[in-house]
C-alpha cells in the first residue's frame, strides 16, 4: 500500500467518525430537554461510542504517519551516507535555484 493510499484512507476514515460525531452531537442537543429519557441515554452511549473510535481511529493514524515518517528518515540517511557527494550536489543545486528564485525580484 502506498503512502498517498494510506493518508486517503485515514482521511476519509476520520472525516467519517467525526461526521458522525457532528451527528450524534446535534441528536444529543436536540433530546436535550428530556435528560432523563431513555433517548437522551441512547444518544449519549453513540456519542461516546463514536467519539471513542475516533480517537483510536487518530491515534493508528499518528502512529502510521510517525512510521512512515521514520522509514524516510532512515533511509534519506542511508543514501546520504552511501553517496555523500551526490548528496552535496544536490544540496548545492537546491540552494542555487531558491538564490536564482529570490534573486529575480
Amino acid at each position: 500500500m502506498k503512502a498517498n493510499e494510506i493518508n486517503t484512507e485515514g482521511r476519509n476514515t476520520i472525516m467519517g467518525e467525526l461526521q458522525s460525531v457532528i451527528k450524534d452531537g446535534e441528536e444529543m442537543l436536540r433530546n436535550t430537554e428530556q435528560q432523563a429519557g431513555e433517548n437522551f441515554k441512547a444518544a449519549k452511549a453513540r456519542f461516546e461510542t463514536t467519539l471513542r473510535n475516533a480517537k483510536s481511529e487518530l491515534v493508528h493514524l499518528e502512529e502510521t504517519i510517525v512510521e512512515k515518517t521514520k522509514d524516510a528518515m532512515y533511509t534519506t540517511d542511508e543514501y546520504v551516507k552511501d553517496h555523500p557527494w551526490k548528496s552535496v550536489g544536490l544540496g548545492a543545486c537546491v540552494g542555487l535555484i531558491i538564490g536564482l528564485l529570490i534573486g529575480r525580484k
